[in-house]
């Protein structure tokens, strides 16, 4: 069998085992106060050209959208996100575990859209009762969506511009975020995204790291006990080293946008296989995530040799599958890949 399924099925990049390993002797200063999270924060910075944001280092995408968003939010505020954004439908609900609504609004192409928000935020501002809602605190998207599409400079700005019009700060879920950066099409560079929302995250467990995402408060506005809250939420890492240490390692000589372009790469060529064996898409993604229409009977004898996601029905007589390419993914698996279609499609 060989597996598409997702992109984060791999260990760690060599040059991120690499850096753990010649530290593992090493006694350091815990919970991320160590000299090796210190260069990590202070890479991010400089790329991000944000002097004033502030770093920190969390495990998992879900871990880590429960609690920023829940850092953020008042007690009686929610989320507005997509219908088809992350912590809507694939994080068990997480974030209303922690007591906050996530707000959904329409979407196209899984983009929320600035006239959308503007529109839903001037209801709520202006209905008389509104004091009885759950209040809009924050505005979540991914970069890049659930679907693999991407958000182009202008779009970008103009939610942003939305957001601080009703003074309510964007949030931008980066799980995938090199793959994004990296894609053909891409006009927004990580300065740009620095400046055109309140806080984001680097994603790592999807990206060259055995786990670890790296949240930027972009302008040194986390909150002031950010700390005590990662630890109530039982997400901090005592030995935080190690999570400083895998992004030293992504950041070092351009590592993390070489790996990110590899799966975009990687992810053209495997398009272009379903392509030529005259499959549709569901929609266009530019990114490491194809989402293939086929024929049930065609899905039957793929997943027979091949380990990939039903992302859902198309009709009675469809299904749309989603194959995934990495930063580890080869020319090797692809041609393996192709060897299946082949004789399967």
């Amino acid at each position: 069998m060989i597996s598409f399924e997702c992109d984060y099925n791999n260990g760690a990049h060599p040059k991120v085992l690499q850096r753990l390993v010649e530290t593992n002797d090493e006694k350091t200063l815990c919970y991320g106060f160590d000299k090796y999270c210190d260069a990590a924060k202070e890479k991010i910075k400089k790329i991000c050209d944000a002097p004033n944001a502030q770093v920190c280092f969390l495990v998992g995408g879900t871990q880590t959208n429960a609690t920023i968003i829940d850092s953020i939010l008042h007690t009686y505020e929610g989320v507005v996100s997509v219908a088809t954004g992350h912590i809507n439908t694939h994080e068990a609900g997480a974030i209303e575990f922690t007591e906050h609504k996530v707000i959904t609004i329409g979407e196209k192409d899984g983009k929320m859209e600035a006239a959308v928000l503007d529109k839903y935020l001037d209801d709520f501002m202006h209905d008389g009762n509104a004091s009885h809602s759950v209040y809009p605190g924050m505005v979540y998207i991914t970069f890049p969506t659930e679907y693999g599409t991407l958000y182009t400079a202008k779009e970008l700005d103009e939610l942003y511009c939305i957001c601080r019009k009703y003074d309510i700060p964007l949030y931008v879920d980066g799980a995938r975020l090199g793959y994004g950066l990296t894609a053909t099409g891409n006009n927004i560079t990580l300065q740009y995204l620095a400046h055109h929302c309140d806080v984001f995250y680097i994603g790592g467990t999807k990206i060259g790291a055995l786990c670890g995402e790296a949240v930027v408060f972009t302008h040194n506005n986390a909150h002031p006990h950010l700390f005590n809250i990662i630890k109530q939420h039982g997400a901090l890492v005592a030995k935080g080293r190690l999570l400083g240490l895998q992004f030293e390692a992504l950041f070092t000589d351009n590592l993390y946008f070489e790996i990110s372009r590899n799966a975009n790469e990687k992810a053209e060529r495997m398009r272009d296989m379903f392509q030529r064996k005259g499959c549709r898409f569901f929609i266009e993604s530019p990114t490491n995530q194809q989402f293939v229409i086929l024929r049930n009977e065609q899905v039957k004898r793929l997943e027979k040799e091949v380990i990939f996601t039903h992302w859902g029905k198309y009709d009675h007589e469809h299904t749309i599958c989603r194959f995934v390419t990495s930063w580890a993914t080869t020319d090797e698996d692809l041609n393996v890949l192709e060897e299946i279609l082949e004789r399967s499609l």
